[in-house]
């Protein structure tokens, strides 16, 4: 299923504090672009999930934020993607959700 039109403008509202920014449809969602850089995706099942790499994965991890995990068929264990969903406290406040695109691009 594709992301919607509102989530689309709900999460580009969100993180236009970090200035102009581009998106692709792709892998089922949307992702997002800071310069270029990719910092962010949009998924329907998911929600908005933040790019982790480098030391900002340990980060990430530390706030205790979900990992968007599959398992593919006939695989032993799940596959980890660098993305972990926003907490709820940075949906509702672009301060946050900027800051954490922030750190994340610093890291990218």
């Amino acid at each position: 299923m594709a992301v919607s039109e509102e989530d689309i403008q709900f999460a580009t509202d969100l993180f236009s504090g970090l200035g102009p920014l581009t998106t692709r449809k792709m892998m089922g969602g949307l992702c997002l672009y800071s310069e270029g850089t990719i910092f962010a995706i949009v998924h329907s099942d998911f929600g908005v999930m933040i790019k982790g790499d480098g030391a900002f994965k340990d980060t990430l991890d530390a706030m205790r934020l979900t990992r968007w995990t599959y398992q593919r068929d006939g695989a032993a264990k799940p596959t980890a993607m660098p993305y972990w969903k926003l907490p709820d406290s940075a949906l509702d406040d672009p301060e946050e959700a900027c800051d954490l695109a922030r750190r994340a691009l610093t890291f990218l």
